[in-house]
């Protein structure tokens, strides 16, 4: 039997699949992350909808995402780390950034986070010496 031509033919046969992932829908993930001190590979990877080589390389990729690793060399995530995975989807797939520039990003956060903590204790340590001023005169 002989093949219609390619104009006829149905485009979604015959195609390779695409090898972008789509993220999972925000319904199908928890919206928050279960209260426990540490979380194992599989287990994050239930919760996050990411594939653990992706968690993997993206231990490699974003410095501030290091899990622990128990005596017998499985990874150990801790809650902020799942919370980090999160926001690193979140601007991988839903924002649609690069792997540098969701790192880039990243590390903006946290430089202005440690300015804000910087800035409120020096507020803290200035209101305590105008206060031994005050006790002092």
């Amino acid at each position: 039997m002989p093949r219609p031509p390619r104009s006829q033919q149905d485009p979604a046969v015959g195609t390779a699949p695409s090898r972008e992932r789509p993220a999972p829908p925000a319904a199908e993930l928890p919206s928050e992350v279960p209260d426990r001190l540490y979380f194992r590979i599989g287990e994050v990877s239930d919760i996050t909808g990411v594939p653990p080589y992706v968690l993997r390389y993206w231990e490699s990729e974003f410095p501030a995402l290091q899990p622990r690793k128990s005596g017998g060399g499985q990874r150990l995530y801790r809650k902020r780390d799942v919370a980090m995975i999160l926001e690193i989807k979140k601007l991988l797939y839903q924002e649609r950034y690069t792997v540098a520039g969701a790192r880039r990003r990243l590390t903006e956060r946290e430089e202005r986070a440690r300015r804000l903590e910087a800035r409120a204790t020096l507020q803290r340590l200035r209101a305590g010496l105008e206060g031994i001023l005050k006790q002092l005169s």
